[in-house]
């Protein structure tokens, strides 16, 4: 019996994304679940035709949710963390 790689613990992280107008149409969202190994729950959305608002709850390993945070700024999406439960009520 070899050893086994001891899997990294999950973490999870939640994120407000803003989406400028030429990015409302594209399944950004969608693509970054296929790059990544990530669960996303969205906790709040609003789409417009002129801009688009989530905020998602991201669950994956650590070094994960860095690199698909990093890939939606590289793709144009304002990220911020969210530090406060206000977005519960």
């Amino acid at each position: 019996m070899g050893d086994s790689p001891v899997a990294s613990p999950r973490v999870k992280k939640r994120v407000h994304l803003v989406f400028r107008s030429d990015l409302v149409q594209k399944p950004i969202t969608w693509e970054m679940s296929k790059k990544f190994d990530i669960i996303f729950n969205v906790r709040r959305a609003k789409i417009t035709e002129k801009t688009g608002e989530s905020v998602l709850e991201l669950e994956g390993e650590a070094a994960t949710l860095d690199a698909a945070i990093a890939w939606l700024k590289s793709e144009g999406v304002h990220v911020d963390p969210v530090t406060h439960d206000a977005l519960e009520s």
